[in-house]
Order: C-alpha cells, then sequence, then structure tokens
C-alpha cells in the first residue's frame, strides 16, 4: 500500500517559524510533524510513501535519512509547485498497478484511523473515498454536501456562503483511474480542480477525532498544548 504526504508548501502563515525550519517539520509534542505522519502511515498497513518538496528540501531529506522505521520514504522535488492535484499527475506511474493510494496534507494533526480509509474503499470500491469534518470556519475550506450513504452530492472550495459546515479533512483514498480526471493544464489543485469532478461518485466518511489544520501561528499554538493529550505513548 502507497500514500502521498503532501508537503511542499511554503507555510508563509507559519512565518518566522518556516523561514528556517519546514512546516512538516514543526514539532508537536516533541515530535516532528512529519513524523507523527510517517508513523500513522507505519500502523495502518502503508509500505511506502511519497513526501512531494519544495521549501527547505534538503532539510526534509536529511530528516528522512535520519529515520530508520517503516514506512518506506521516498521524496520529489517540485523547484515550481505542482499543485496538490499535480504532484499526483506528475507519479502516476508510481501508483499505476495499485487498488488504491492514500493522499493526506502534511501540515494537518489528527489521531484519525487512516486504516478506516482503506476499509471504507475496500467495502464500496468507489472512485474515491474522502473525509470531512464539522468545521466551526466552512468558508476556509472545502464544503461538501452528502446524501445519507454518504455519496458527495456537492462541493464548493471555500465559499463565500457555505451551505453547510461539512468540510474537506484532506485524508483520501482514491483509485489510480481518478488520475485521469485531472486536467494537463499545472498548477492543479485537488479541492479546486479535483473533487469537483468527482461529485455523484465520490463516499464521504467522517472524522471523528482530532482533527486541526496547523496553518497559522494560533492554530500550531493551540495544537502544541492540546496534542498531549491526545497523542498515543
Amino acid at each position: 500500500m502507497k500514500a502521498f504526504l503532501l508537503a511542499a508548501g511554503v507555510g508563509s502563515r507559519l512565518r518566522p517559524i518556516t523561514d528556517t525550519v519546514p512546516k512538516c517539520l514543526v514539532p508537536i509534542g516533541g515530535k516532528a510533524l512529519l513524523d507523527i505522519w510517517l508513523d500513522a502511515f507505519a500502523t495502518s498497513g502503508i509500505d511506502e510513501v511519497l513526501i512531494n518538496l519544495h521549501h527547505l528540501p534538503d532539510v526534509v531529506r536529511a530528516h528522512v535519512e535520519s529515520r530508520s522505521k517503516p514506512p518506506r520514504v521516498r521524496t520529489f522535488f517540485e523547484p515550481e509547485l505542482l499543485g496538490s492535484a499535480g504532484t499526483l499527475l506528475a507519479n502516476r506511474d508510481w501508483v499505476a498497478n495499485e487498488e488504491m493510494f492514500l493522499t493526506c496534507y502534511a501540515d494537518n494533526l489528527t489521531d484519525f484511523d487512516l486504516s478506516a480509509l482503506m476499509r471504507a474503499h475496500r467495502e464500496r470500491k468507489p472512485v474515491a473515498i474522502l473525509t470531512a469534518f464539522h468545521s466551526k470556519n466552512p468558508s476556509a475550506g472545502g464544503v461538501m454536501e452528502t446524501d445519507s450513504a454518504g455519496l458527495l452530492t456537492g462541493f464548493t472550495e471555500k465559499p463565500a456562503r457555505p451551505v453547510s459546515d461539512l468540510v474537506n479533512a484532506g485524508m483520501y483514498a482514491f483509485t489510480p483511474a481518478v488520475l485521469d480526471e485531472i486536467g494537463t493544464s499545472l498548477p492543479s489543485d485537488i479541492g479546486y480542480d479535483l473533487i469537483p469532478r468527482l461529485v455523484g461518485r465520490a463516499r464521504v466518511i467522517p472524522v471523528d477525532t482530532y482533527f486541526t489544520d496547523i496553518g497559522t501561528i494560533e492554530a500550531y499554538e493551540r495544537a502544541r498544548k492540546e496534542w498531549p493529550d491526545r497523542a498515543k505513548p
């Protein structure tokens, strides 16, 4: 089983921290955010992870090389950002023969069981399984609409007038066929460009555990206070 961990963002809203530390390596409870993700992947049965790089790539590479625990990690440097969907498209050969693959954003912090994505995909076999949470500020994310069976019936990225508080949590199980939905124009984004094409076909499962986007200094400081009480030994 393979997974993409999208970690190429500059982290401009976390400056000055990210002037010298890549966003994916900020410490939470004494552990780099990247390691929290990689350990979660290993626990969920992921064998190999591809991490895309852009900002301070050598720092991330050195950190990855210092790890001796699973999963296996490969890196993919983007001199110019391809966008989240563009990264998948550029590496489609890596997952071409997979039943499914996971894709997650490295700047989120969660104790969600990633194996739930794989179970849901195997049970329902849709083109994609998406995750969602109830947000206090839905306009800041991708707002989802679903029917009673969890089918995605509507999606709008960062709407001015959100129709619900159900927001994209940025953890997905995709089939390789999803990559055919991504256009050739880059950069290309999962939220803006891919998910709208999956309406009526993708399924949505809830994130009912801890979840936060470490996108700002305030969110980062809050997560540092909250996470130690949630983290597993």
